[in-house]
């Protein structure tokens, strides 16, 4: 089985699917299996509930005050098993819980899960990736046509539900595309955080 729990760079990752709607360009798990301490990060099978939660009980989370969910798939499109674990993460181990997504859940889902998620989760993290739905588009090569106002909108509400929200991009960018995608987080009071790449 693979890793459900890794850490990289002092921090603890929940890999809880291999699941995703997209398919970037620029995506790590398309050159190696793995990251930080794991052995693998891709599943033979979806994991359970039951296997998610064994993995986070045989975890030491000392000196650890947060796990973030981000592994080689989009958490939300395990949404039960990332809605009941992250509850009993907080529950148990009294530590945040940040969700690192692609921001297309509710076109995944057909609803707005951001209600769902603002339950048990503190904060989000959401790729942007681009400052255009074209060129968005092409580097995220999502199954969805209208993903990047989908994802714009989920950024607004979530900016209005969790503690914090921001939404990140590749320092990879050309400048004048960096700028861009400042002016949007700006316009709408979100932080925007650039990723170095790695």
């Amino acid at each position: 089985m693979a890793d459900i729990l890794y850490t990289y760079k002092d921090q603890v990752y929940a890999n809880i699917t291999n699941r995703c709607d997209c398919n970037c360009t620029f995506c790590i798990r398309s050159q190696k299996d793995s990251v930080g301490d794991s052995e693998t990060l891709w599943h033979k099978t979806e994991p359970t509930l039951e296997e998610i939660l064994k993995a986070v009980d045989s975890f030491d989370f000392t000196g650890y005050d947060e796990l973030v969910y981000c592994g080689y798939g989009e958490p939300t499109c395990a949404l039960d098993n990332l809605l009941a674990s992250a509850a009993y993460v907080k529950e148990k181990y009294h530590i945040a819980v940040r969700l690192n997504t692609n921001g297309l859940g509710n076109l995944y889902h057909g609803r707005n899960i951001v209600p769902e998620l603002a339950q048990v989760i503190d904060h989000v993290s959401i790729s942007l990736n681009a400052p255009t739905a074209e060129k968005y588009h092409a580097v995220t090569r999502p199954q969805f046509e209208n993903a990047y106002p989908a994802l714009l909108e989920f950024a607004a509400l979530s900016q209005a539900a969790f503690e914090h929200t921001q939404l990140s991009i590749v320092d990879v960018l050309p400048a004048d595309e960096i700028a861009a995608c400042q002016k949007i987080a700006d316009e709408r009071g979100i932080y925007l955080k650039i990723r170095k790449y790695s």
